[in-house]
C-alpha cells in the first residue's frame, strides 16, 4: 500500500512519545488525526505546529470511521475509551506504540537499550555519534535531544535505535515494551525495582529482564554492565549463538570541575560527569563498535555530547555554586544521580532536593527501597504533594514514613512547596551546590527563578 493512502489516528497523541511517533509519520506522508483529554507543553505547540493538533480536547467516537487504517492507542488512554471501543467494534487494526514502532522497522537492524537507569542517556550517546558521522539511522528515544527536532524519526534508514521500556505496552496490553522490538543487538544498563503498582514484586520485574535477555536472537548481541549483580546474572547466561560482552565504568579522570576519558595516552573532555554517566558511554561505545564505529570515531564525536534534557542538566552555575536538575527518582537513580554531583565537586557541600511523585515513590510499601540514597547529600530535602497521593488514590503517607524509609531521622522533610523553598532561601549558598531531582515539576516550580531565591 501507497504510505500516502495510510490513515492513521491517535488515541492519546499528546503523550510525550505518540507525538512524536505522530509528526514522524506525518512527515512520511501519512494522513494523521488524534484525540486527547488534556494536552500540555511541548506536545500541544508541537502538533500544533504541524498541525496535528486536535480541534477540541475530548474523546469522541465519530473520529472512528473505517476510513482507517490502524488505530495507534497510549497508555494515558482507559480501556473503556470510547473510540477504543468503537474502533474495536468497527473491527480496526488496534496497535500500541512499541507494536506500530516494530511495524515500521521490521526491515531494519534493531538496537533496543534497557535498563532500570541509564537507558535514555545510552540511546542519546548512540545517536550523537550517528549523527555526527552523517550515517543513516532511525531512532525512537525518551527525551529530548541537542540537534533533533523530535525523538522519533522513521526513513529507509538500514538500522533503528531504539530506547527499550519495561513499562506497559498499552492499556490494553501489558507486555513490556521492550519485548515487542525484537532486537538484533540489546543492551541491559542495570536493573534495580521500580514500577511498583505494575510489578509488585522484584522478582516479577527482574523477570522481564531475563525476558528481554532470552528474546536475543541467534547470531544477536547481549551487552550488560557487569558492575551491576542483576544485569551481570542476567548477562552472563549461556544462550545458543548469542554474544555476550561486559562493560564497566570508563576510566576517568576529573580536573577543575570537568570529566576527561582516559584513552591511551589521551585525556579527553567530556561534558557528562558521574560514575554512572561512565558507564553509560561505555556500553554506547560497545553497541557503536557492532554498528561500524570505531573507537577513535567515538572518542571523537563524544566530546560535543551535551547530555539528554533533564538529565544533569545545569540550571545555573557561577563560581562558588551550581544549579542542577534531574530527571532522577527511582532509588537506583537517585544515590546515581547525588554521588554523580558530590563526586563532580568534592570540596562543595550539597544540597540535594528530591520529590516524590511517582505510584512507587508515593507508596508507603515501596519507601524503604529508598534506604541510604541520599547519603552523599550533605542536606537531603524531600517535598511531596499530598494532593498528588490523593489524585493516585494511594494510602496517605506522613512525614515520618519519609524519613523511617530513607532510614535518616535527619532528612528534611516538605509538603509545601512555599516552606521548601524558604528553607532553601535560608542557606548560605557560598561552595554549594543545589541538586533537584525529579520526575514530576515541584508543584510548577519555574526553575529559571531558582537562582534569585537563592541569592
Amino acid at each position: 500500500m501507497d504510505s500516502n493512502s495510510q490513515n492513521i489516528h491517535f488515541i492519546a497523541i499528546g503523550g510525550s512519545i505518540m507525538h512524536n511517533l505522530a509528526i514522524a509519520l506525518h512527515k512520511k506522508g501519512y494522513n494523521i488525526s488524534g484525540s486527547d483529554d488534556e494536552i500540555f507543553e511541548p506536545s500541544k505547540s508541537k502538533l500544533g505546529k504541524h498541525g496535528l493538533l486536535p480541534k477540541e480536547e475530548g474523546w469522541n467516537p465519530d473520529r472512528i470511521t473505517t476510513d482507517l487504517d490502524a488505530v495507534i492507542l497510549g497508555m494515558h488512554a482507559r480501556k473503556d475509551n470510547p473510540e477504543l471501543l468503537r474502533a474495536k467494534e468497527l473491527g480496526i487494526k488496534i496497535y500500541s506504540f512499541p507494536d506500530y514502532l516494530y511495524e515500521q522497522s521490521q526491515d531494519k537492524q534493531r538496537v533496543v537499550i534497557a535498563g532500570s537507569h541509564g537507558k535514555t542517556t545510552i540511546t542519546s550517546i548512540i545517536i550523537h555519534v550517528l549523527k555526527f558521522f552523517n550515517r543513516k539511522f532511525d531512532f525512537a528515544v525518551g527525551a529530548q535531544i541537542e540537534g533533533f527536532d523530535t525523538m522519533v524519526q522513521l526513513s529507509d534508514a538500514p538500522v533503528i535505535i531504539i530506547e527499550g521500556d519495561e513499562y506497559l505496552s498499552s492499556p490494553i496490553d501489558d507486555s513490556p515494551k521492550f519485548l515487542k522490538y525484537h532486537h538484533h543487538i540489546g543492551l541491559i544498563s542495570g536493573v534495580a525495582w521500580d514500577h511498583i503498582n505494575v510489578f509488585p514484586s522484584e522478582e516479577k520485574y527482574v523477570r522481564q529482564f531475563d525476558k528481554f535477555a532470552d528474546a536475543s536472537p541467534k547470531g544477536g548481541t547481549l551487552i550488560f554492565c557487569e558492575e551491576d549483580p542483576m544485569a551481570t546474572v542476567i548477562g552472563s547466561k549461556e544462550r545458543e549463538d548469542v554474544l555476550g560482552i561486559g562493560y564497566k565504568t570508563h576510566p576517568y579522570i576529573i580536573e577543575n570541575g570537568t570529566t576527561l576519558l582516559t584513552y591511551g595516552n589521551e585525556n579527553i573532555p567530556i561534558k557528562l560527569f558521574g560514575k554512572h554517566n561512565l558507564q553509560n558511554i561505555n556500553g554506547a561505545k560497545e553497541v557503536l563498535k557492532k554498528i561500524g564505529i570505531s573507537e577513535d570515531q567515538f572518542y571523537l564525536a563524544i566530546q560535543s555530547f551535551q547530555g539528554a534534557a533533564k538529565r544533569l542538566e545545569y540550571v545555573k552555575e557561577n563560581d562558588s555554586t551550581a544549579i542542577i536538575k534531574d530527571y532522577a527518582h527511582a532509588p537506583s537513580k537517585v544515590r546515581a544521580t547525588t554521588l554523580a554531583v558530590k563526586e563532580q565537586y568534592p570540596e562543595r557541600d550539597l544540597v540535594a532536593c528530591l520529590e516524590l511523585h511517582t505510584f512507587s515513590s508515593l507508596n508507603k510499601d515501596f519507601l524503604k527501597e529508598y534506604n541510604g540514597t541520599m547519603k552523599c547529600a550533605n542536606v537531603a530535602v524531600i517535598y511531596y504533594n499530598p494532593a498528588t497521593i490523593a489524585h493516585k488514590r494511594l494510602d496517605p503517607i506522613s512525614k515520618d514514613d519519609i524519613k523511617k524509609g530513607f532510614n535518616d531521622p535527619d532528612i528534611n522533610v516538605f509538603d509545601n512547596i512555599d516552606e521548601m523553598l524558604d528553607f532553601l532561601q535560608k542557606e548560605d549558598w557560598t561552595d554549594k551546590n543545589l541538586l533537584m531531582m525529579s520526575s514530576g515539576t515541584f508543584n510548577d516550580l519555574d526553575f529559571e527563578k531558582l537562582p534569585t531565591l537563592l541569592n
